[in-house]
């Protein structure tokens, strides 16, 4: 037995050093070039004549390109591996990233933020897949914590550097937003050169692991799978997985935590920049929140696999994001700003692990491909809505208020939706906790 621990501990090390930091670094790159444009819009709004409402629209049109061809991608990563796909959208995404420096009106603006999401569709439920097939259910919901801070870390790290970019003088013809989205998306193109030489489709390749090592991962990974397969509930097909309930469910609660982050990534630097500091001081402010949000989910993420408790862990936060969202419509100190901002960002990241850890519990196969890949594009519709309600609210009232208000609404649905899911699948164990009993 102490051998067989040993082993699992051996195991899990390697694969949170081997695959855990790349994969970060993958989406911190991804999620930098979704979000820079809330800091391009400090000059480019007026460079090319886009209202709040015109912002807040154009923003949010790269998640109905990204809800369009998420599920068509992930079920075509399910085929070919991760390898080329992953491959194949960061060099697409970082393509049409630089070709957003030479928008020239509303219009242009719209297009290429629509292409962003077709190109970028599959990136994130194709790695929340990529995980399930390396990590046993127990470190699930830590290895995808660990993934998804990097959205916190690239604001931390990101806002500081882009405010910085637009800082800099034009060079070459070009302005300062425009520079910033060119020199923020070679590292996408370059990266998926790199993905192509590095990242390993299965644990069967994985010539890092000790032949003991691979073997038991293999064999817990199948036990795993086997369990969940002989269970009434249980979803394979594609199609089944689509018109799943509780897949619909989880697109739900998903939907507001998705309204709330990218929110947070459109709006912020412009919420903060209104109380008089520039750009590399709305990006030092700005940076802060998500340091405290990174800290906040791993430690929540541990907490919920080692208890095996999913439902409160995803409910508590999206209460709490929910609130602070109030506040912030509340707020007219740059104090106040921040304090809202600092909570909604810990509630939404906290939320965000425990609920990916819930799909690979009743999906497999192309079920699972399909099924994360559904969650994940339903869900990002929220992205589309938040930014886009509080641009057509601000054009329509002069403040972020209203807009604020409507995006805590999809927050508590989603602490709702979450409870009732839960009472639901009550009969069902898979659901609402990890099983830990073999």
């Amino acid at each position: 037995m102490h051998s067989d621990q040993d082993l699992e501990s051996r195991v899990s090390r390697k694969l949170m050093w081997r695959i855990i930091p790349f994969v970060m670094l993958l989406y911190f790159v991804s999620f930098l070039d979704r979000v820079n444009v809330g800091f391009a819009a400090m000059t480019m709004n007026k460079d090319i004549g886009l209202s709040p409402a015109a912002f807040g629209l154009g923003g949010g049109l790269f998640f109905v390109g990204y809800f369009l061809f998420e599920v068509p991608s992930n079920l075509i990563l399910h085929r070919v591996g991760a390898r080329i796909w992953i491959a194949r959208v960061m060099i697409t995404w970082g393509i049409v990233s630089a070709a957003s420096a030479f928008v020239s009106g509303p219009t242009s603006f719209y297009v290429l933020r629509f292409l962003l999401g077709v190109a970028e569709a599959g990136f994130f439920p194709g790695i929340i897949l990529y995980l399930s097939l390396w990590f046993p259910t127990k470190q699930r919901a830590v290895a995808a914590a660990w993934f998804m801070a990097a959205a916190p870390l690239s604001t931390a790290l990101g806002s500081p550097v882009s405010g910085a970019i637009m800082q800099l003088p034009p060079m070459f013809g070009l302005a300062d937003w425009q520079l910033l989205y060119i020199i923020e998306a070679v590292p996408a193109v370059v990266l998926g050169f790199v993905v192509l030489k590095r990242l390993i489709d299965s644990p069967r390749q994985a010539t890092w692991l000790h032949a003991d090592e691979r073997d038991w991962l293999i064999a817990r990974l199948k036990e795993e799978a086997d369990l969940r397969e002989s269970h009434a509930g249980h979803t394979t097909g594609a199609l089944k997985a689509l018109l799943d309930p509780r897949v619909l469910a989880l697109a739900l609660i998903y939907f507001g935590t998705s309204a709330g982050l990218y929110t947070l990534g459109l709006w912020a630097p412009l919420m903060i920049g209104q109380f008089g500091f520039n750009s590399l001081q709305t990006g030092l402010i700005n940076a802060i929140p998500s340091l405290i949000a990174i800290v906040v989910m791993v430690l929540w993420a541990r907490h919920s696999d080692r208890t095996g408790e999913r439902t409160w862990h995803v409910v508590i936060p999206c209460v709490l994001a929910c609130l602070a969202f109030v506040l912030a419509g509340q707020a007219n100190t740059a104090l106040m700003i921040v304090l809202a901002l600092t909570v909604v960002n810990v509630g939404i990241s906290a939320a965000k692990a425990p609920l990916w850890a819930m799909p690979s519990l009743f999906l497999s196969g192309a079920g699972a491909a399909a099924g994360i890949a559904s969650i994940n594009s339903i869900g990002n519709l929220g992205g589309f809505v938040g930014p886009a309600v509080i641009g057509w609210l601000k054009g329509m009232t002069g403040s972020y208020t209203l807009g604020l208000y409507v995006v805590a609404a999809t927050l508590a649905v989603s602490a709702v939706m979450t409870l009732l899911l839960s009472r639901k699948a009550s009969q069902q164990p898979l659901i609402s906790q990890v099983r830990h009993d073999h």
